[in-house]
């Protein structure tokens, strides 16, 4: 057990931030898998992932850091925080490539704001960690270059690692202490996701006349637009494929099932350049794999 490494976790966990064990020098989550879980203990009614087990109990962290050297993971979601991450190009980056710290710089510029003052750490590897805490009432998830090139968020489903941590790069080290600010509004604003426009019904021609083809393809489109928070390429992308033995068949136009996937997807959230290439690469593969209408 590392003393030190045990302080930072109860000291984090007294600002209220929801803490977990990392890998001794490293940054990935030391908890067991789904693969493996014991269901015992905090996984008695089924797996918890780390997210579930942060904690900002003393007496389990204290049992927690009893087993080792443990870096320190703060859940970012449940510790009411949204994380800007200014990133570093990779090593193989043309050395002109500028860092998530200069391009957050110009998005602040562009909206005619400040960088904000607030709570900073930096990162082994020369990057930054802007601490905010989380809009009331909204659940904010990750995102990865939504901002700008090179910066990326941590909120609900996200964490981060506590400044104290230390990997064979170096500490993570707190360089601003300043108090930590609310996430201006204008950052909201920008990773708010965009309103779900209503879907209404969908009015598919059918090619041969089958009713189970039309019905497959209402059937997955409401799927697509109903599919849970980071769940909407995947449930494109499967609804897709399920229907794309009909088109093999003859009974769809694939124009016509690429038309009402699109609409589906983007009603769901998803860029139309995302939809328009998950929507070939599914439909390719069904086409490609479908068996004979008699044998299927």
């Amino acid at each position: 057990m590392s003393t030190r490494l045990l302080t930072v976790a109860l000291d984090t966990a007294e600002r209220g931030w929801h803490v977990f064990p990392l890998r001794p020098a490293d940054k990935r989550p030391a908890l067991h898998g789904e693969a493996v879980c014991p269901l015992t203990g905090d996984c008695a009614g089924g797996h918890h992932k780390w997210e579930d087990r942060a904690t900002t109990d003393p007496d389990r962290i204290r049992r927690a850091w009893s087993h080792g050297r443990f870096n320190i993971g703060i859940a970012t979601g449940p510790s009411g925080l949204v994380v800007v991450d200014l990133d570093l190009p990779k090593p193989n980056s043309s050395t002109d490539t500028p860092s998530g710290v200069t391009t957050f710089e110009a998005l602040c510029e562009r909206a005619g704001q400040p960088v904000p003052t607030t709570y900073r750490t930096r990162t082994p590897s020369g990057g930054h960690h802007l601490y905010f805490t989380a809009p009331t009432g909204i659940r904010l998830g990750n995102t990865a270059g939504t901002l700008a090139p090179l910066v990326d968020t941590r909120a609900w489903g996200g964490y981060v690692v506590a400044p104290g941590s230390t990997t064979p790069a170096g500490p993570y080290e707190v360089t601003d202490p300043a108090p930590i600010m609310p996430l201006p509004n204008w950052l909201l604003t920008l990773l708010q996701p965009a309103p779900r426009s209503p879907v209404g019904p969908l009015a598919i021609p059918v090619i041969s006349g089958s009713r189970a083809a039309r019905a497959a393809l209402e059937r997955e489109c409401q799927r697509v637009v109903a599919a849970p928070e980071r769940r909407g390429n995947n449930t494109l992308n499967h609804s897709a494929f399920k229907v794309g033995r009909f088109v093999a068949w003859g009974d769809l136009a694939r124009h016509e099932v690429e038309e009402a996937f699109q609409g589906a997807g983007e009603a769901r959230g998803l860029t139309a350049a995302e939809c328009r290439a998950t929507i070939r690469s599914a439909l390719d593969a069904s086409i490609r794999t479908a068996r004979p209408r008699e044998t299927a």
